[in-house]
């Protein structure tokens, strides 16, 4: 087992490929009380499509998801989620478009607790009957999600920038593509996306990797199976579908999401790179220390529910501005001036350090959340890199990369707009 000491976050990461080519990383905490493991498959909503062993495979929206739902179900009728809270363990799961992780974290019986997870994670058990069962459960959860305003504002956004890409469907599914769903089709998605080889094993506390090997090595045997390769359809055009859209809803008042697609991120470091450039980027445009935030809160156009993020996923890179506004079109227009501005100026100098600064502090006070941390290397394992590396890769980011991006990233028109407006009477 490979191991790397990051001196200047006070951490060493501990690396293994399995022989069954699962991915291992481990990040001991000597004296720490909690402990936390995320087994995560790189499968999520958008992967609907994709090629085994050369053959084009087509499955219904919902399927990652519906999949996570059925897998804590255990022989006997009992489940995975009450077994291991009955053992002392916080577990939870959840499925993105790129990603399925189901996690737990614990004080006590962790080695127990890991056995549990790696066995019901990698051993499907259900039936047709109780597959079904579950429809109704999953139909409720789309419905819940269809009457609130932030899930629609952001899934119609998906929809006016991407022509064809999946991640325009909802990981969910609709009330129609899970009709489809049997449960042969959940075994075979099983064995294709949860083979060792497409997941990952993260842990975090005090721990010793050599035994966490050890155990997962005995749950999960040999694999050696075919890998699927991911089809996110053509190419997708820089420039939106829609410019403008807007719905009606039981809201106080309009929320919006200004939105981008950016550029495909490259696996690697190049992908880690991009988070970070375009992470700082985002806080020097519109943070809350930023000019355009503050002068916009001042005039009432904004405020405190409003949040900037650029969100990689999938294959994808996509922009995300929002909140609530009285105008949201009042919004976009300042925020294409203030692009304009940074266009011809750049940004300013020592707001930039200040800011660089704060993205470090945060960085570094986000390693104390054992959370945080295990996701952030699953996902950075599936693009090719490694989450702890951000810290030191930050320090390097220049002003000259943020101005690049922004000025690249986010001409006027790329930018979309997706509004939920009042119901008039």
């Amino acid at each position: 087992m490979e191991s790397k000491r990051y001196s200047a976050i006070g951490e060493t990461l501990y690396s293994e490929t399995l022989p069954n080519g699962l991915r291992l990383r481990v990040v001991p905490k000597p004296g720490f009380c909690s402990r936390y493991a995320v087994f995560a498959a790189n499968y999520g909503g958008a992967h609907r499509r994709f090629f085994l062993d050369g053959k084009p495979v087509e499955t219904p929206a919902g399927v990652a998801h519906y999949l996570e739902h059925k897998m804590f179900d255990l022989p006997g009728g009992d489940n995975a989620l009450d077994v291991l809270s009955a053992n002392g363990a916080d577990p939870n799961a959840f499925t993105a478009s790129g990603i399925t992780c189901y996690y737990f974290q614990c004080t006590e019986h962790f080695e127990e607790n890991l056995r549990l997870l790696l066995h019901f994670v990698s051993t499907p058990y259900f039936t047709e009957e109780t597959v079904q069962k579950e429809q109704g459960i999953i139909a409720q959860e789309i419905q819940m999600g269809e009457d609130s305003p932030g899930s629609a504002v952001y899934h119609r956004l998906l929809r006016q920038l991407y022509a064809a890409h999946p991640i325009r469907d909802k990981v969910v599914g609709t009330l129609d593509s899970i009709k489809e769903i049997t449960a042969e089709t959940l075994y075979a998605c099983h064995k294709v996306f949860y083979a060792p080889g497409n997941m990952c094993l993260c842990v975090e506390g005090d721990v010793d990797p050599e035994e966490i090997a050890r155990i997962a090595r005995e749950a999960l045997g040999e694999g050696g199976e075919s890998l699927p390769r991911a089809d996110f359809g053509p190419e997708e055009s820089p420039l939106p579908v829609e410019k403008l859209h807007r719905e009606q809803m039981d809201v106080s008042a309009p929320q919006f999401l200004i939105g981008a697609k950016l550029s495909p991120p490259a696996n690697g470091e190049a992908a880690l790179r991009l988070r970070l450039v375009s992470a700082l980027a985002l806080r020097l445009l519109v943070g809350s220390s930023s000019d355009f935030y503050n002068r916009l809160y001042a005039s009432g156009l904004l405020n405190r529910d409003f949040d900037a993020e650029a969100d990689f996923s999938a294959g994808t890179g996509t922009l995300l501005i929002g909140g609530e506004s009285p105008d949201p079109e009042a919004v976009l227009r300042e925020l294409t001036e203030e692009l304009r501005r940074v266009d011809k100026t750049g940004l300013d100098p020592q707001r930039f350090e200040r800011a660089k600064r704060a993205s470090l502090g945060a960085r570094l006070r986000g390693l104390e959340d054992f959370e945080s941390v295990c996701i952030a290397l699953a996902e950075s394992l599936f693009e090719g890199c490694c989450a702890l590396d951000a810290t030191e890769l930050l320090q390097s980011v220049t002003k000259a990369e943020c101005e690049d991006f922004l000025r690249r990233e986010l001409r006027e028109e790329k930018l979309a707009l997706s509004i939920i407006e009042p119901r008039r009477s």
